[in-house]
């Protein structure tokens, strides 16, 4: 990452027409996710590959987590979920299908999903109300969280809708969510959220915008991922690039 230029204290003469080698400020990256999405977490470390390209070049990202439900009328207690994707994908086999490929392409981005031991799949609003409640305290705890849900969903097969666990998991990086979740504040925020995104046309996750522009749906790998920021990077800086020539 480049440094930022301070007063040099010289008298070397300044030059004109040249950029000053200052570090830039860091673009917002807002991630949509479920917590429950196998491909939003393996989304999630093809983009931290990607940023640490991206940082090669003297680029600074802050990212933020934003809610989104795959399974926005599931029960508040959740459901088995053999039965479940069952019933949502036509057999089980077709279920165990699918989590293979997830395992394969898990593999190939570094995260072992344990399929086998998933036995419930949870309603969400619990978990997103803790990763909301965990972006207020800053990037870096918000994405601790949700690594830390990903990792107890996907590889020891806990129910994330269970407020215990979630307060369990949350407390582990630091952060009390017990009187939280004993509310009902943040759920009108996540719901309204969810529900904005739809409306946007969103449908699928996961969903990567930059500086509020939508860049790409999708966990492709961490260099195809380079690029694309790159290329909306270059974009949006297009304008003001402009105008100052």
């Amino acid at each position: 990452m480049s440094e930022v230029c301070g007063p040099d204290g010289c008298e070397v003469p300044a030059t004109t027409g040249g950029a000053l080698p200052l570090e830039r400020a860091a673009s917002r990256i807002d991630v949509v996710s479920d917590a429950i999405c196998p491909w939003c977490w393996v989304g999630k470390r093809n983009l931290e590959g990607a940023l640490a390209i991206l940082a090669s070049e003297g680029e600074r990202f802050e990212v933020h987590w934003r809610p989104f439900q795959l399974n926005p009328e599931m029960p508040k207690e959740g459901v088995e979920r053999d039965s479940y994707r069952a019933a949502k994908f036509g057999s089980l086999a077709r279920s165990r299908e699918l989590d293979a490929q997830v395992a394969a392409a898990g593999r190939a981005a570094g995260v072992d999903f344990q399929h086998a031991l998933m036995r419930r799949t949870p309603n969400t609003v619990d978990a997103h109300r803790v990763i909301r409640l965990a972006g207020a305290q800053g990037p870096a705890v918000q994405d601790k969280v949700v690594e830390a849900l990903f990792a107890a969903y996907f590889q020891q097969g806990r129910d994330i809708a269970d407020r215990a666990v979630l307060a369990e998991i949350a407390g582990a990086q630091g952060l009390d969510v017990s009187a939280h979740l004993a509310s009902d504040e943040g759920e009108a925020e996540v719901l309204a959220e969810d529900a904005g995104f739809r409306r946007a046309g969103l449908s699928g996750v996961p969903t990567f915008a930059l500086d509020g522009h939508v860049v790409f749906s999708g966990a492709m790998p961490a260099d195809r991922m380079a690029d694309a920021f790159r290329r909306a990077l270059a974009i949006l800086r297009g304008p003001a690039a402009r105008a100052a020539e």
